[in-house]
């Protein structure tokens, strides 16, 4: 008992699955559906007034497509509300009328009513069923009505079959009725409907006899009614269960379920799927379909591999997780994948096979009972399938015997017995049966199983009519030799399924093993790509030789797909790229194979990584199996998959090389701002106000004062001109707009100009000159390196104590001079070295010491215009060293280390 109230939350299950409700609500469009059980029971009636009601409380409804049958009571609801123009549609020489979807979407109403839900599009549609039509619609943010019977909807085909005796051919995924936001059941009694039929209110007379007979019967329809409630009841209660778990309300909660149904392509495999949709239903239970590929089935898997692709495809549909697996004993595996993912119930098929082969092998159902343990397993009746028009255009499996093989099996049996009849004199009988044993082997090495099993047939029946006394008859004198013929038909069996059971699993580990070496060089060749066209180039190479097709990769370039990269021999007109938009814009597959637009040459998949659609690569098979091959289909998921993420990362790659450089932009604008701000602004402050005490006080200032302003401004100014120089000096490196004038200068010239220019600014300092008078001329522009000499200078005086020395040295050596300038100051430390030459970067200062942070800077950027190198060290007696190395074009020497 729970003490209090407050206590109770819901779970975070819960919580979390709310959310997602609620997110994916925002972003889609809601689906409410008008159910029914049959025509004429006011579906469309009550849609139309639903829509009215939405008009009136202000919400923008239009009618995408309605089709009234000419009745007046629905004509005159449909007065009043918009309507979209159908779109007309050349079908074998007649103008078809169906949903014009782009319309709609242009459109973009807030809701959009669609009739006929399970209706099947005329051929040269976008998409093959009308739902499909409403699913873009949802996609797009738009609210959809719409309307349909509950004998269209996947799950209750074969049960409607079972009722009515007639098949529906128009069917819709049950996942609609559960994602719907809103169900309405739409019900009259079936003596009203009867009434409506009869007086034409359905059908034209004609139909309507015809359709009292058939499917319009009171037995019929009572068996519909009780199918559209229960459905509806069903979505009724998981609403309220839905609301007790969101509202953490106690009850009695079931045992969580989960089924499973194991399917091999048989014509019983399609009812097998929805019994076990239906049982989820009412249990309200996740449900899972595996197919399992055995050794001994896997030439069934490829003649019949449509069939299973469409049984996976279904059960998809259904909302079933499908997998494929190989083992080598269905059973086995099946109870495997049932104990991994916690499934309690297991879904069977009653066993068809006569009783007399029972005895030769234990049924499957049997063995699956004994391995299931606390599982359950629920055994259907089977009943006799109907061919589906799909089995039916399939290629018929291959017959049990076939002449080839008959024939194979004789010539190597006469082989054998020629063999036999040359040995005959120099062996025993009982010796010979090695040869008809090699013949089997044989057969089953390079025949296969059923030639090997005839062959062994046959070897027993040649060995006693030639080699068995009495000779050339079916007798055997010796009852001893009846051993012999036991064991050589069954080692011939034995050896024969062996042997085909080993090349066949030989086979499926070479397909595995070349679906990996694919997966593993297309990893490779996009590792190594380093831009998105190196990406799509590695694509194309590695898709086109693993799964011989021509391919394209169309990439968005504005509000259209354009072709990045493609083979040679393939071609794509406007139809095919407006299938490719379609199916980068919807996210989902579109083309040829597929359910959408079907009448594409080629197939395309979209290139996404979680949220983002880079891309859609555009695929044609030369074996057009390969469209419907689920094989093909992994991997060609597993190749895109790969290269949307090789896509994303060569992007993520550029996009955080902007990023960086945007960094160091806003960092340098940063520092810049920050300079000017002190550097800029304290000059002018200074040279204001000197200007502003010289008005104010006019002729009232003394002669000294007046001259130590105009003195203090005059400073400021040189020191405004110095800073707004550096700035203009570094936007011309920068941008390479200075141009050297080299001619041939003395090395004791550039020193001493360079010292009278700050003669000024250093006043008294201390300056120890070291240049030997045989120095070199070197070709340099004298005055950017008198201005590159003033800034090493400058920095050093004003680094460093007054009462210390600067130092300046001058060497030739080889064919470089090294110019070096040292003070006694604070030095920097050794991790900042490779940093002063940045722009702006300024280690702390002095008391009093100033300055932009660029003019080391400009020093760099000078004597790299003069392909020269500058480097910063500490000296041995404190204090920092620049030196400065320029080639000097000629030959010098010295010996002296510096």
């Amino acid at each position: 008992m729970i003490s209090n109230p407050d206590d109770i939350r819901p779970s975070p299950e819960a919580m979390l699955k709310l959310a997602q409700a609620e997110e994916s609500a925002t972003s889609r469009g809601k689906l409410k559906i008008f159910l029914g059980y049959a025509a004429g029971v006011g579906k469309t009636y009550a849609m139309l007034e639903a829509a009215r009601q939405r008009k009136l409380d202000g919400r923008d409804v239009v009618v995408a497509y309605v089709e009234s049958h000419g009745r007046q009571e629905t004509d005159a609801l449909l007065d009043g509300l918009e309507q979209l123009p159908k779109a007309m549609i050349s079908y074998m020489g007649v103008q078809l009328p169906e949903l014009d979807i782009d319309a709609t979407l242009e459109r973009a109403p807030q809701i959009a009513l669609v009739d006929e839900l399970a209706h099947t599009n005329v051929s040269g549609s976008r998409h093959e069923k009308r739902w499909q039509d409403v699913e873009e619609l949802l996609d797009a943010g738009i609210d959809v009505y719409t309307t349909v019977n509950v004998q269209h909807f996947e799950s209750l085909n074969d049960i409607v079959t079972q009722v009515t005796g007639i098949k529906v051919k128009e069917t819709v995924p049950d996942r609609l009725l559960d994602e719907a936001f809103d169900i309405k059941l739409v019900d009259i009694p079936p003596d009203e409907l009867m009434q409506r039929l009869r007086e034409g209110k359905i059908y034209i007379p004609e139909q309507a006899t015809k359709a009292m007979e058939k499917f319009f019967r009171p037995g019929n329809l009572m068996a519909l009614r009780e199918l559209s409630m229960r459905r509806a009841a069903a979505r009724v209660d998981e609403e309220v269960r839905a609301y007790m778990e969101a509202s953490a309300i106690e009850g009695p909660w079931p045992v969580a379920e989960r089924l499973l149904v194991c399917v091999s392509g048989s014509p019983y495999s399609e009812k097998l799927i929805r019994t076990t949709r239906r049982l989820s239903d009412e249990m309200k239970a996740p449900w899972h379909t595996v197919y399992i590929e055995t050794p001994g089935g896997g030439k069934y898997l490829q003649e019949n591999r449509q069939r299973v692709w469409r049984d996976l495809r279904l059960a998809e549909t259904l909302g079933a997780q499908t997998a494929t697996m190989t083992a080598t004993s269905v059973a086995d595996a099946l109870i495997e994948y049932a104990n991994k993912h916690h499934v309690t119930k297991i879904v069977v098929g009653k066993p068809s096979k006569p009783r007399w082969r029972e005895l030769l092998a234990t049924p499957l159902v049997d063995r699956i009972i004994r391995l299931s343990g606390e599982i359950d397993v629920y055994v259907v009746s089977l009943g006799a399938p109907e061919p589906t028009s799909t089995q039916r255009a399939l290629p018929a499996t291959k017959k049990y015997i076939q002449w080839s093989d008959l024939l194979r099996s004789f010539a190597l049996v006469a082989a054998a017995t020629a063999v036999s009849e040359l040995l005959y004199q120099f062996f025993s009988p009982t010796n010979l049966v090695m040869i008809y044993l090699l013949a089997v082997v044989l057969a089953a090495t390079r025949l296969g199983q059923r030639p090997a099993m005839m062959t062994a047939f046959f070897g027993v029946l040649a060995f006693d009519f030639f080699f068995v006394p009495p000779r050339f008859s079916f007798a055997v004198s010796d009852s001893e030799y009846l051993l012999s013929f036991a064991a050589l038909f069954v080692v011939g069996i034995v050896i024969g399924k062996l042997v085909s059971q080993s090349r066949e699993r030989a086979e499926v580990i070479r397909e595995r093993e070349m679906q990996t070496a694919s997966l593993y060089y297309l990893s490779r060749d996009l590792s190594a790509a380093s831009d998105v066209q190196s990406v799509l180039n590695a694509m194309i190479k590695n898709i086109e030789s693993s799964l011989e097709a021509n391919l394209a990769i169309l990439l968005p370039e504005g509000e259209r797909m354009e072709i990045k990269a493609s083979t040679t021999s393939i071609n794509l007109d406007l139809k095919e790229l407006a299938v490719a938009d379609w199916a980068y814009r919807n996210r989902q597959p579109a083309g040829k194979g597929t359910d959408t637009l079907i009448s594409a040459e080629y197939l395309y998949v979209p290139m996404s990584t979680g949220e983002n659609v880079l891309g859609v690569l555009g695929i044609g098979f030369a074996d057009q199996a390969a469209y419907t091959s689920p094989d093909i289909r992994k991997l060609l998921n597993a190749f895109v998959t790969q290269a949307a993420l090789a896509v994303e990362r060569v992007m993520l790659v550029a996009q955080a090389e902007q990023t960086k450089i945007h960094q160091a932009r806003s960092n340098l604008e940063r520092a810049l701002l920050n300079s000017i701000s002190h550097d800029l602004r304290t000059p002018l402050v200074t040279i204001s106000m000197a200007l502003d005490n010289m008005w104010e006080s006019g002729s009232k200032l003394t002669e000294a004062a007046r001259t130590k302003l105009i003195s203090a401004a005059r400073g400021e100014a040189q020191r405004l001109n110095r800073f707004v120089g550096n700035l203009l000096d570094m936007t011309r490196l920068e941008a390479g707009a200075v141009k050297l004038k080299k001619i041939p200068c003395e090395v004791q010239e550039l020193i001493g100009c360079s010292l009278a220019a700050l003669e000024q600014r250093i006043g008294d300092r201390v300056i120890t000159v070291d240049a030997p008078s045989d120095l070199p001329l070197v070709m340099m522009d004298l005055s950017l390196m008198i201005q590159m000499m003033v800034n090493l200078i400058e920095n050093a005086h004003k680094y460093s104590p007054v009462d210390k020395p600067i130092e300046i040295k001058a060497r030739c050596a080889m064919e470089f001079l090294c110019l070096q300038v040292s003070d006694y100051g604070q030095g920097v430390p050794q991790s900042e070295l490779n940093k002063i030459f940045d722009k702006f970067y300024r280690i702390p200062v002095p008391e009093g010491a100033g300055g932009t942070g660029l003019g080391l800077a400009i020093c760099k950027g000078i004597v790299e215009a003069h392909d020269g190198e500058i480097v910063a060290t500490m000296h041995e007696g404190g204090g920092l060293r620049i030196s400065v190395i320029l080639p000097v074009g000629k030959e010098s020497s010295f010996n002296e280390e510096y």
